[in-house]
C-alpha cells in the first residue's frame, strides 16, 4: 500500500522544510511548493491526497489557491493553516469545503503539531477506506 501523499504550500520556506520533515517522520510522503501557483501545478501533476494550505500568502492567497482547487477537484482534502483567524476567514474556507482549520502560532508549537497529525490521520483513514 501507498503513503498518502501530503501538499504543503507555504511562503516561508523555513516552515516548509521543517513541516515537510515533521510531516514525513508520521509516516507520510510530504511535497511542498513555495506559492500558490507552484502547488496548483504540484496538485495536477502530483495529484496528492491531502493539502496542507498557508492562508496568507502575497500574490495567491489561500481562499484564491482552494477557489481554484474547488474547480477541478471538489473532495481534495484541505487542511488550511493561518496566524490571522477571524470568522469572516474560516467561514469562507468552510464555505469551500477545508477539510480543517488550524492556527498557526508557531510552527514549533507542539500543539499545531498534535492538532495537524490528528488532522493529517482522520483524513488518511477517509482516503484509504
Amino acid at each position: 500500500m501507498s503513503k498518502v501523499k501530503v501538499l504543503i504550500i507555504d511562503d516561508e520556506v523555513d516552515y516548509l522544510a521543517l513541516m515537510q520533515e515533521r510531516i514525513k517522520s508520521w509516516g507520510y510522503d510530504a511535497l511542498t511548493a513555495e506559492s500558490g501557483k507552484v502547488g496548483l501545478a504540484l496538485i495536477k501533476e502530483q495529484k496528492p491526497d491531502i493539502v496542507v494550505l498557508d492562508y496568507l500568502m502575497p500574490e495567491m492567497d489561500g481562499t484564491a489557491v482552494l477557489k481554484a482547487i474547488r474547480k477541478s477537484d471538489k473532495n481534495l482534502a484541505v487542511i488550511m493553516f493561518t496566524a490571522h483567524a477571524d470568522l469572516k476567514n474560516i467561514k469562507g474556507a468552510q464555505d469551500l469545503g477545508v477539510s480543517a482549520f488550524i492556527p498557526k502560532l508557531s510552527s514549533y508549537s507542539s500543539d499545531i503539531q498534535a492538532t495537524l497529525r490528528s488532522a493529517l490521520d482522520m483524513l488518511r483513514k477517509k482516503i484509504i477506506e
